[in-house]
């Protein structure tokens, strides 16, 4: 069993013990994900998360809140935080937490498999939920889109391979990311941002993930042709998350 694989399955049990018939409490007015990385010049999803599968524990000071705000502050123009407990140190109350103390969006980062765990966090104030490819058949994507799009809020369409790109023909996402990790070796390789490109759809917003670490990076997709970068594991690793996104913005 790879990694991903380990993921769902743990995935799955948190889902069935979550109640069912959740209800949409509708306590936030959505920030527009779409508008905010849509600007001039490459916009920066500032990512927020504790541990990994491949890096192990990232940063021991669990502050969400605090590093939310240094984000923000830095220039970043969404917030992407981990949900999953397990795997990534992350939990649902961070979004809570976060969504009083921030004015920019951000989006749910978890294995969102149901309609429950989207109901949840929008509850908790999230805008915009990241919907893996690779990890849900083509019918269950579909299924997920129209429950967040009921509920007036985005969602970012993630593939790691060309071969994945197949699930959402004629599915036209109005964000879409390419994740240069393999999710069965966990490995990054940024080759994969340039060769999946041409095959993306045209009128999408496309946002590189994973394994961005420098202004170099951030340049070679850039001119690539993607509108967004997502940014974590660097900037959480260097021990001051929020400074070294200023300093990274500054040198691109």
């Amino acid at each position: 069993m790879n990694i991903l694989e380990k993921i769902l399955d743990n995935k799955r049990k948190e889902v069935s013990a979550v109640k069912e018939n959740l209800e949409y409490k509708n306590n936030h007015v959505p920030l527009n994900f779409k508008k905010s990385i849509s600007g001039p010049g490459i916009a920066i999803i500032a990512e927020i998360k504790f541990k990994s599968p491949s890096e192990g524990v990232i940063y021991k000071d669990i502050n969400p809140v605090k590093i939310a705000k240094e984000y923000e502050n830095a220039g970043a123009n969404a917030l992407s935080i981990l949900t999953d407990c397990k795997f990534f140190g992350g939990d649902i109350s961070f979004i809570e937490e976060i969504k009083e103390e921030v004015s920019i969006p951000i989006i749910q980062k978890d294995f969102i498999i149901s309609e429950s765990q989207i109901i949840e966090g929008a509850n908790a104030g999230a805008d915009c939920f990241l919907i893996i490819s690779e990890a849900l058949e083509k019918n269950e994507i579909i299924s997920l889109i129209e429950i967040i799009e009921k509920l007036s809020l985005s969602f970012l369409l993630e593939v790691h391979s060309i071969n994945s790109l197949k699930k959402f023909r004629k599915i036209y996402p109005d964000i879409v990311g390419v994740n240069s990790r393999d999710l069965k070796s966990m490995k990054t390789n940024l080759k994969n941002f340039k060769d999946i490109y041409p095959f993306l759809p045209k009128s999408s917003i496309k946002v590189a993930e994973s394994g961005i670490k420098t202004s170099e990076d951030i340049n070679y997709v850039e001119d690539i042709g993607y509108d967004a970068i997502l940014i974590g594991t660097s900037l959480m690793k260097s021990g001051n998350p929020g400074k070294s996104l200023e300093k990274l913005i500054g040198s691109s």
